[in-house]
């Protein structure tokens, strides 16, 4: 569990006070692989799954990576929901993608609007490897009464994310984008598209402890919504990174470049009459992501630590 979700779940679930938990990266198999991951299920026999892990990025990932992307996620799927059949997991969880609704869906998206409409096609590829999950959920229900259910989160972050320039979700590029552009010393960050879209996200270790609240809580074959409505646009995000990182130069934004959805917001009702509602403001959560950040850039690249004050207010 070494991904940004698979960590903050591992957290999670050891402050609820689960002992038994198979989260060693060292001993999971390559999910991809068939054997590995039947060889994995006989060996140690889960009683519930989460289905957390896959390849996902930003736009420019998706643009470069369509086939990869899709195969992955597929292959990962098919043999882990295979397995977990197999070996009779008591319950499995999967998390899909906001992504995976229609492009020009009425906002914010509820999950009977998912098939509907066209893909948004700057990443149409990994958005049908997501539904197929989804789908092969409700297929196994409905074909061997196997308890798999699908969540739709919306974009996480949090310490342990992809900080890589080219192929990052918005939140973790912009702030290595502006954290080296204040190192250097450069007078601006220039950032894709209008900065008009408006998005909204989910601090990882939110998403994890939904995860298990809904491992506790929900049972229908229909996929349910994970967000934590609170929303902002990439160009209001990007002023609040600035302030956060306190980057002194200019926010350029490169028209030319695709924008994505205009508009993604989750209409979470469902999760909320539920009883679950997220914990951490989302400038809290934007300083907790820059200051892991920082601690990882800090020892890789032997600086000088950066003092930040965070209000406690968030």
């Amino acid at each position: 569990m070494d991904t940004l979700i698979g960590a903050a779940l591992l957290r999670e679930l050891r402050r609820g006070g689960y002992l038994l938990v198979l989260a060693d990266p060292k001993e999971e198999p390559d999910l991809t692989d068939a054997t590995e991951v039947e060889a994995f299920f006989n060996q140690t026999h889960p009683e519930y799954v989460f289905l957390v892990a896959g390849k996902s990025g930003g736009i420019r990932a998706n643009q470069k990576y369509p086939a990869e992307f899709m195969r992955h996620n597929l292959l990962v799927e098919c043999h882990v929901m295979q397995s977990a059949y197999r070996y009779q997991v008591r319950k499995l969880i999967y998390l899909a993608s906001s992504c995976s609704y229609p492009k020009y869906c009425p906002q914010p998206m509820k999950e009977e609007t998912l098939l509907t409409g066209p893909l948004e096609s700057t990443n149409e590829a990994y958005a049908v490897a997501k539904i197929a999950g989804i789908k092969l959920c409700q297929a196994y229900r409905q074909q061997h009464g196997a308890n798999f259910i699908a969540g739709i989160p919306a974009n996480a972050f949090g310490p342990g994310d992809d900080f890589s320039l080219e192929d990052s979700h918005v939140i973790p590029s912009l702030i290595r984008k502006m954290h080296e552009a204040k190192i250097k010393g450069a007078k601006f960050v220039e950032i894709w598209g209008t900065g008009s879209p408006q998005r909204e996200f989910i601090f990882a270790d939110d998403l994890a402890e939904a995860c298990v609240f809904i491992m506790d809580h929900y049972d229908e074959s229909g996929p349910i919504n994970v967000g934590s409505g609170q929303s902002m646009s990439v160009k209001d995000l990007a002023m609040a990174i600035k302030e956060i990182t306190e980057f002194p130069g200019e926010i350029r934004f490169d028209y030319t470049k695709a924008d994505g959805m205009t508009v993604k917001l989750l209409d979470s009702g469902k999760l909320k009459a539920l009883g679950w509602h997220p914990r951490t403001p989302l400038r809290l959560a934007l300083v907790k992501t820059y200051e892991w950040f920082q601690s990882m850039y800090n020892r890789n690249n032997n600086e000088q630590p950066i003092q930040k004050k965070v209000d406690n207010d968030g």
